[in-house]
């Protein structure tokens, strides 16, 4: 099982961070070391100062695909979870000043939080999909698959140009605006619209 991970996937997310607004997906990859599933506690790494939470939808792989042609993408995933993709974003702003690659500040073990996954079937439009996530019961991040700049099917077929997809893979599909810093004793709780979906302490 692989995570791959797509950046800059809302227009509100890009500016706030000053980044330029992608006119392709912008991609990276995290082990399976990374998943941090069970409402299990998250323990601050002791290599950085500044760990934000980035709350996203994640979908899962049902079958092994290369080069996914638009029309039957929507085969090739049946689920929907949420996740949070923690990044540290000092060592993050450290390698983009270099021009170095961004895995030390995305792919260190537990920072992709991770869902119970929903059959897809369930949802009535994947297309305006609502997701929330609370930072000690505010609200904090709210997005809606609706607003993505490259929608899910669209990402499988850039995707799997470049990567084969395999059955249980993850697919991180990005985050909106409201990213913002995590402390010790902080709880986040994420939903898929009214239902709650994980429960992370922050330890």
């Amino acid at each position: 099982m692989k995570i791959i991970a797509v950046g800059r996937n809302y227009i509100d997310h890009a500016k706030e961070l000053n980044n330029p607004v992608p006119e392709i997906p912008v991609i990276f990859m995290k082990p399976d070391t990374a998943v941090l599933k069970d409402n299990k506690d998250f323990y601050f790494p002791e290599f950085s100062n500044d760990i934000h939470y980035e709350c996203e939808l994640v979908i899962r792989i049902c079958n092994e695909g290369k080069h996914i042609s638009q029309k039957f993408a929507h085969k090739y995933y049946d689920a929907i979870g949420l996740g949070i993709d923690f990044t540290a974003r000092d060592i993050q702003a450290k390698h983009k000043e270099k021009g170095l690659p961004w895995e030390l500040a995305k792919s260190f073990d537990n920072s992709a939080v991770i869902s119970p996954l929903i059959p897809k079937t369930e949802f009535e439009d994947l297309g305006n999909l609502g997701f929330s996530l609370k930072k000690n019961g505010d609200i904090v991040q709210q997005g809606n698959s609706k607003d993505m700049i490259f929608d899910i099917d669209s990402l499988l077929v850039f995707i799997s140009k470049y990567i084969t997809l395999r059955k249980g893979d993850l697919i991180y599909t990005g985050t909106p605006a409201g990213v913002g810093p995590v402390a010790i004793g902080d709880r986040l709780v994420g939903y898929i619209g009214d239902k709650e979906m994980f429960v992370t302490q922050i330890k």
